[in-house]
């Protein structure tokens, strides 16, 4: 039998062994929270594969939206669009993205099966490198102006406008380029501010950044390069961390370390504090580990790989580091178990109802190692002084069909100049706008 024979049969048992494997005794609610339940672990030989079939949108059809608010399409027509940034003049940038070749992650059979799992949910396109501008200039809640921000990137992610300079994060460094107000395309080269942790392996690629409040630094987060430090420790340098970055000099440094795969990241606008969503590690059960969103300390580390959601050790981590476990800080809010909570917003708009002021929207991806699914939705927190003051509230669902494939994978959420919520959908390739009625 050849290779590839071996590996498509290979792959096809464990998709029929997985059928019959655990499944969640937990809701996602009761991962949620400040006081998320956390069941014992279920390591497994073969872990829970449970994912939804990517579709794309049938002709019509959206995402439901929460009562009070609607939803449309502000464009569609993308290649795997990921991360969103409002520019000062309204213009919407739209990062089409996909990870970068990586020809060192996941060989062996678990490779292939996750590799097969990744073609399943829409996530093995190649990347288009580029950055789209949107601009709605009669304000009707549709861009009618589209153009090519910047071209021949290396699977860009986070963006961020310092005065007239623009940072992307690409997959590999961070690049600055000049900005002009108005200006519908960048064709001068970039400069680069420093490199950025990737490599062969580059396992978690989405780098995202934001600017300090003064402009005088850049907060980048950079996700593991494995599951649970099973490619070696020695291959974290610099990883499951967000880096601070002194633009007048270049140097970085680690701020916070311990984040298995911080890529949201948003200025509470109450306190000031600087807020990261989080993706925790898998195969350890359908009910393990939440995703959550914490403010992030300086110096502060989180646990990963040693532990998880603070102080439980992950048994399958050798060897033990009893003494970072010990140091290990508890998130602040749960956001359910494999939700893959990825972007993350705070609004400070003026077109919702007060309720929302302050308060954060997630973007949940959609899982993979849970059953039943978990994510596939938008959702919000509500914040009071600084603090989340209540339970995770739906605000834009129906992502799945009845027979549980993904129409649409929400990703980068922002607040466009009018308030509106905006919503990256990297299997339906849109960009969806949610406005108060």
């Amino acid at each position: 039998m050849s290779e590839k024979k071996y590996f498509a049969t290979a792959i096809s048992l464990v998709f029929a062994l997985t059928g019959c494997r655990e499944s969640a005794t937990l809701s996602v609610e009761q991962g949620s929270g400040p006081d998320p339940a956390l069941p014992m672990p279920d390591a497994r030989l073969i872990p829970t594969i449970d994912i939804a079939p990517a579709i794309g949108w049938p002709a019509g059809t959206t995402p439901k939206a929460a009562p009070g608010f609607v939803v449309a399409a502000f464009a569609s027509g993308f290649d795997h669009p990921r991360w969103l940034y409002v520019l000062p003049n309204g213009d919407v940038l739209v990062a089409e993205s996909n990870a970068p070749p990586k020809p060192e992650d996941g060989k062996g059979l678990k490779g292939a099966v996750m590799k097969s799992v990744m073609t399943r949910a829409g996530a093995a396109v190649a990347s288009a490198n580029r950055i789209s501008l949107l601009r709605d200039g009669d304000g009707d809640g549709v861009a009618e102006l589209r153009t090519v921000f910047i071209k021949d990137m290396n699977s860009p992610f986070g963006m961020a406008l310092v005065g007239n300079n623009f940072y992307v994060a690409n997959s590999d460094a961070v690049l600055r380029f000049p900005y002009r107000e108005g200006a519908t395309e960048i064709s001068a080269r970039p400069v680069k501010v420093v490199d950025l942790p990737a490599g062969p392996i580059n396992h978690h690629w989405t780098k995202n950044l934001i600017a300090s409040r003064d402009g005088k630094r850049l907060y980048v987060t950079v996700g593991s390069n494995s599951n649970v430090g099973e490619n070696g420790i020695e291959k974290e340098e610099g990883r499951a961390a967000i880096l601070e970055v002194d633009l007048a000099t270049g140097h970085s440094r680690v701020f916070a370390s311990g984040l298995r795969n911080p890529n949201g990241l948003g200025w509470q606008p109450s306190s000031g504090q600087l807020w990261t969503a989080v993706n925790e590690r898998d195969e350890i059960g359908s009910d393990l580990v939440p995703d959550y969103m914490t403010s992030v300390k300086d110096g502060g580390f989180y646990g990963w790989p040693y532990s998880y959601y603070g102080q439980h050790v992950d048994a399958r981590v050798k060897p033990p580091r009893p003494d970072l476990v010990a140091k290990a800080l508890v998130p602040d809010y749960a956001l359910g178990p494999h939700t893959a909570s990825l972007g993350l917003v705070f609004y400070e708009g003026k077109s919702f109802p007060a309720h929302y002021r302050n308060g954060a929207f997630i973007g949940q991806h959609g899982s993979w190692n849970r059953r039943p699914p978990s994510g596939y939705r938008v959702v919000f927190v509500p914040f009071t002084d600084g603090r989340p003051s209540g339970k995770v509230e739906d605000v834009l669902t129906g992502f799945l069909d009845a027979k549980g494939n993904a129409m649409g994978r929400p990703v980068g959420v922002a607040v466009d100049k009018t308030g509106a919520l905006l919503v990256a959908d990297d299997v339906g390739n849109v960009v969806w706008r949610m406005q108060a009625k």
